[in-house]
């Protein structure tokens, strides 16, 4: 596992789950860590993803605050695709340099997600965001 700027007041949530099959999230523990916190699950080894990959991702998304799941692509068994360049700040830096057939966790501060605002109902105003990313294709 690769762990990057890591802050010790937070304890990173567990995924567990096989490759092909949708992550299983621990609720997380402690403070939220303020800088962006990816891991690699499982390293792929295809195309890799850059600034300006359009991409297709399963995702998994839980909030920090409740340890609830928000959402995830593989309960509709539809991947999702979409520019890299056009998603939040927190995936923007979080997913350059993952492989195809790779899974990563990104730990996402408000400021690099969706802030004060927070996005819809089901994620708060200056929430930390959980997201397990499978990266099926890079083009």
């Amino acid at each position: 596992m690769i762990d990057q700027n890591t802050n010790s007041s937070a304890a990173l949530p567990t995924v567990t789950g096989d490759k092909g099959s949708k992550p299983q999230i621990s609720a997380p523990t402690g403070n939220p860590p303020s800088s962006l916190q990816k891991s690699d699950i499982f390293v792929g080894t295809g195309k890799e993803a850059v600034e300006t990959s359009i991409l297709e991702v399963h995702y998994t998304l839980m909030a920090w605050s409740s340890g609830a799941l928000v959402e995830s692509s593989w309960d509709s068994r539809q991947t999702a695709t979409f520019p890299l360049s056009g998603v939040i700040a927190g995936w923007q830096q979080g997913i350059p340099g993952m492989k195809e057939g790779g899974r990563r966790l990104l730990v996402i501060p408000p400021d690099l997600g969706y802030g004060a605002q927070g996005a819809g109902g089901a994620i708060g105003p200056n929430e930390t965001l959980i997201f397990v990313v499978d990266l099926v294709t890079v083009s």
